[in-house]
């Protein structure tokens, strides 16, 4: 299972990330992320290449669940060249958006609604979700677990894993060692984390955000597995 670092907190990109970026280099983190808010389109470019810079795969995840919000993240994603867009839920017109760009694309399953975002949706519901959107052509889902209104956080994870050859990453409200174990044994390929690493909640009795990282690295057995997230 890998691990995604998102460079986000209270679901924006923090004003400080290309700081954040130089203070964690020397941690071997293989997958890191951000959202397109937050921050100005300049610093993201710059974010997005620095990322690139220490051989990392970026993540650009969708925050708005308005269309017109949405699919300008797509045509982001598209105009940076992030390896993968995660969220949204307008796959068709998403997946046009991204034709003919190396961006791989996993929508949210489920009834995603706020911001925060809470997940609505059954396990038969993100199970059926998670099927259509492998046969329209996403590689795989973005699944808000931890933020379900309607369903067991990890009765959806392994509903989403039975219904999809894709990639299954789950995101959101991920803030404990045992969350991340119990993420690993329900199938999932990838999970993101970051205000939970900013706040030192991940391991509550280390102080520093490397110690954070490396934590969520070594739980997840990122740094020495590999998974369907390349």
């Amino acid at each position: 299972m890998e691990f995604i670092f998102m460079l986000t907190r209270d679901d924006q990109t923090v004003k400080d990330c290309l700081d954040v970026l130089t203070e964690i280099e020397d941690v071997p983190l293989k997958h890191i992320g951000f959202k397109d808010i937050g921050v100005t389109p300049e610093v993201l470019r710059e974010l997005h290449t620095r990322i690139k810079a220490r051989g990392a795969a970026t993540h650009l995840e969708v925050v708005s669940t308005d269309r017109d919000a949405a699919l300008q993240s797509a045509k982001m994603a598209v105009d940076l060249g992030v390896d993968y867009l995660l969220g949204g839920t307008f796959v068709e017109e998403t997946l046009q958006i991204l034709s003919g760009s190396n961006v791989q694309y996993l929508p949210f399953p489920g009834k995603p609604t706020g911001h925060p975002t809470k997940l609505g949706g059954t396990a038969e519901e993100v199970a059926a979700q998670c099927t259509a959107f492998e046969q329209a052509g996403a590689a795989g889902v973005d699944l808000l677990a931890f933020r379900a209104t309607d369903a067991d956080p990890l009765d959806l994870v392994r509903a989403a894993r039975k219904a999809t050859a894709g990639m299954l990453v789950v995101a959101g409200s991920i803030a404990s060692i045992s969350q991340i174990e119990a993420l690993a044994e329900a199938g999932a390929d990838a999970f993101t984390i970051g205000q939970a690493a900013f706040t030192g909640h991940i391991s509550p009795r280390f102080g520093s955000l490397r110690s954070q990282l490396q934590e969520a690295l070594t739980a997840a057995g990122a740094t020495t597995t590999s998974s369907a997230l390349n």
